[in-house]
């Protein structure tokens, strides 16, 4: 089975639309959440992700922008980006945000999915200590999370328990590009596809991966978008100017 993996789209949708150009034949799309907030498509993006797939969790933006949870502990720039997403949210797009579900989901026996960790779906995972006590505890081999916006893994292996960060390494920043691993048996991972909608490891291409069960592998990719457009569009609608800026910024 072959499972293209997105997060943190982040209503940005020609990051979205660049990404599914570039994407491989799946079978299958799994949603890690963030689906809406900082950009200018939210309605547009909740559509198009819909379309994909019905496998998703819930970010905690999804749930800010749905009126779930309250803005305490959401900085300036992204209070005002949810305010503004909720204005726009068309009634069955915001229905659909509140019925998001929490993580850790399982859609595969062996795989689970979440925002940010197992154990708190709002957790930020940035380190490999973070990474390596949740690989302990794991009850399943393998961990999609997204969250920190930076694409990535962790793994341990379980009978020596010695971990390892794993880091795309690309052959250049320009252009779309992907780079593969491929998973041991013995080993339990945490993998991040990164951003699509607002990168934050240094390199601003739109980021999503592909799961391919059949040989165990990870694909990463990035994929360079129509970032100028995608920052009209924020200036446009009365977005924090910032929103806009760091799209080119890559952090």
């Amino acid at each position: 089975m072959r499972i293209l993996v997105l997060s943190d789209i982040h209503a940005n949708l020609e990051a979205l639309e660049a990404c599914l150009d570039a994407a491989p034949a799946c079978d299958r799309v799994f949603n890690l959440g963030d689906v809406v907030g900082y950009g200018a498509n939210p309605n547009e993006v909740i559509e198009r992700s819909r379309k994909l797939g019905n496998i998703f969790v819930r970010g905690n933006h999804d749930k800010a922008c749905a009126g779930l949870i309250s803005l305490e502990g959401f900085n300036p720039i992204a209070s005002l980006a949810v305010l503004w997403t909720q204005q726009q949210l068309a009634p069955e797009t915001l229905e659909f945000l509140r019925a998001l579900p929490a993580g850790p989901i399982s859609p595969v026996e062996g795989l689970q999915c979440v925002h940010g960790s197992a154990r708190d779906e709002d957790e930020y995972v940035m380190v490999a200590r973070e990474a390596y006590a949740l690989l302990a505890q794991s009850a399943a081999p393998l961990t999609f999370f997204g969250h920190t916006h930076i694409q990535c893994g962790f793994c341990v292996q379980k009978q020596t328990q010695l971990g390892q960060v794993i880091v795309p390494n690309y052959q250049t920043a320009q252009n779309t590009q992907k780079f593969q691993i491929y998973l041991r048996e013995d080993t339990n991972y945490m993998i991040n596809p990164g951003s699509i909608g607002q990168p934050r490891d240094n390199d601003p291409r739109a980021a999503f991966m592909l799961y391919d069960s059949g040989d165990l592998s990870i694909t990463f990719y990035r994929v360079p978008y129509n970032i100028p457009v995608a920052q009209k569009k924020i200036r446009a609608a009365g977005l924090p100017d910032r929103l806009a800026d760091r799209l080119a910024e890559g952090h």
